[in-house]
């Protein structure tokens, strides 16, 4: 029985029992002794809060930003430029009570303040490259699962390949272009106040622009009721945006930073280090801020947790909306996500993070990394699509 074929109550019978399972497991987690049960029980329930917004948003970095330059639709990226605002507030409210003197030469606790220095620039460049090439950045492709999309497995499998690429290469590139280089924090530098004006001003000033490029909308035809608006069309920007913002806020001030790669990159670590195939010793790689990677000694870490979630949740949203359409993949499709995901994942890994670890979570807390990250994983997917462009007349059939 194909997916189309399912009735409607049948689909929202299914997203019940899953949403029931997510709620039955976050209530057995936390009912553990001690903060670890409610730190699981949290990441649980984030993920798939997380997984819903992105599924019924359509929150996909690539996509949005595809939409934006090929389409003139500035409602995915709108989108982002709204969580990024939103989860800055956030951030700057959480730091007033942690750290009330940002001038003290402490970094925020946990926040992903990473290093900037060309290492970061490589390895988000390479990251939008794998992005253009797999189809999606590597939290939509964890959405796109619960879809039934043909490529996602295979980028995510191409991921933990990359993975174990990146940390192959870690010791020569962190010895070449990143043991010197600096973890800046902007609140140290200007304040709380001039960092979230500076923020808010800047972020306002690209929703400028991409207002400036967007095309006039085409007029909906309206919705036949809330129930429709909710659960089967795209919802609003201004809403995905803030629900990310509100989500990041939340996972930060309950258990961590958002990030999707460090369950992936954990796993990598632990198959490739039990395979005698890493270094004896990762140079510093255990002493920076972002998206961890440990040789794992548990099944599941609050991240994998996440993880879980989130695709369990989107599954059920796809369910419900309509876009759970799974489907044979092609040979393309295959290759595309194999080497695509391969290339995000050794970026993830080389710059400790990715478009949600680095560039969300890196610029909701001060972090420079974050800004630098989304600069050059922008100049990457540009370029990717460009020499696409350039090679389709060569590779058309004469």
């Amino acid at each position: 029985m194909s997916a189309s074929s399912i009735t409607s109550p049948a689909r929202a019978g299914i997203a019940l029992l899953v949403f029931g399972g997510l709620a039955v497991a976050a209530y057995g987690l936390g009912q553990t002794p001690g903060a670890i049960g409610q730190r699981q029980s949290f990441a649980l329930l984030a993920g798939a809060a997380f997984g819903i917004v992105l599924q019924r948003g359509r929150f996909c970095f690539l996509c949005n930003l595809r939409d934006l330059l090929r389409d003139g639709d500035a409602r995915g990226v709108l989108a982002i430029l709204v969580a990024l605002a939103a989860g800055t507030i956030g951030y700057a409210a959480v730091f007033g009570a942690w750290l009330p003197n940002p001038f003290g030469g402490r970094l925020p606790p946990t926040a992903h303040v990473g290093p900037v220095g060309p290492a970061l620039a490589l390895a988000a460049f390479v990251f939008g490259v794998g992005m253009a090439a797999s189809g999606s950045c590597l939290s939509a492709h964890l959405y796109r699962l619960g879809e039934g999309s043909p490529t996602s497995p295979f980028a995510v499998l191409g991921a933990v390949a990359g993975f174990v690429l990146g940390f192959l290469t870690w010791n020569p590139i962190y010895l070449a272009l990143t043991v010197e280089t600096p973890s800046v924090w902007l609140p140290a530098h200007l304040g709380y106040p001039v960092w979230l004006v500076a923020t808010l001003a800047v972020l306002g000033a690209l929703a400028w622009l991409a207002q400036t490029r967007a095309k006039p909308a085409t007029p909906s035809v309206p919705h036949p009721g809330v129930a429709h608006a909710v659960f089967v069309e795209r919802w609003p920007p201004a809403i995905a945006g803030l629900l990310v913002g509100a989500i990041a806020t939340l996972s930060y001030l309950r258990v961590a930073p958002l990030g999707v790669t460090a369950e992936i990159g954990s796993a990598a670590r632990t198959a490739a280090s039990a395979a005698g195939w890493l270094p004896d010793t990762l140079f510093g790689l255990d002493g920076l801020r972002g998206c961890a990677t440990v040789v794992k000694e548990t099944l599941l870490s609050e991240n994998g947790l996440f993880v879980l979630g989130l695709v369990a949740a989107s599954f059920a949203a796809a369910l419900v909306s309509g876009r759970f359409r799974p489907a044979a993949p092609t040979g393309g499709q295959i290759v595309r996500g194999l080497v695509g995901g391969a290339l995000m994942g050794w970026g993830a890994m080389t710059a400790l993070g990715c478009t949600v670890g680095v560039l969300l979570s890196g610029i909701h807390a001060g972090a420079l990394s974050g800004w630098i990250f989304l600069m050059f994983v922008v100049l990457g997917v540009v370029a990717a699509d460009a020499l696409g462009r350039r090679l389709r007349p060569i590779q058309a059939p004469g």
